[in-house]
């Protein structure tokens, strides 16, 4: 399997670094005309740009493939790990509810691309910002209690 996935990655880097050649050689000129208006949507034409991408995006998703397929399987060898990530998934859930019920409604009117923001919206986005503080927050602490009880042994 190893080898296998090996391989994979050799021929997807090989790919990488020929599309890259080709948009080098094709120069920005190149790529500022693969790129065009259409009734005010942009969008890209199959050009230069559009085969970089399309392996990237093969990439990721095969990444994305891997990383759940491993982690499911872990997850279902061992019952400490299944009890482990079920704790941290239920505290990130916490998190995420005591932010929301932190955050208030904003009676405030924004506008975005012509739309306004309805109070709901609004919660959600405090919420969603309140919960990035939090996480930081415990983040940076975990580091500093990690850095000190290094220091004390």
């Amino acid at each position: 399997m190893y080898k296998i996935l090996k391989i994979v990655a050799g021929v997807l880097g090989l790919l990488g670094v020929v599309f890259l050649g080709r948009i080098m050689i094709a120069g920005d000129t190149a790529l500022k005309e693969d790129y065009k208006l259409e009734a005010g949507n942009s969008a890209m034409v199959d050009g230069v740009f559009n085969p970089f991408a399309t392996v990237a995006y093969i990439v990721l998703i095969l990444i994305l493939a891997f990383v759940v397929f491993f982690v499911v399987k872990n997850l279902f060898t061992s019952g400490a790990a299944i009890k482990n990530t079920l704790i941290g998934v239920g505290a990130f859930l916490v998190i995420l509810f005591i932010a929301y019920a932190m955050s208030g409604g904003d009676a405030m009117q924004y506008k975005y691309n012509d739309t306004i923001a309805t109070e709901g919206q609004s919660q959600l986005v405090g919420g969603g910002l309140l919960a990035f503080y939090i996480l930081s927050v415990i983040a940076v602490g975990a580091m500093l209690f990690s850095g000190i009880k290094k220091m004390i042994k």
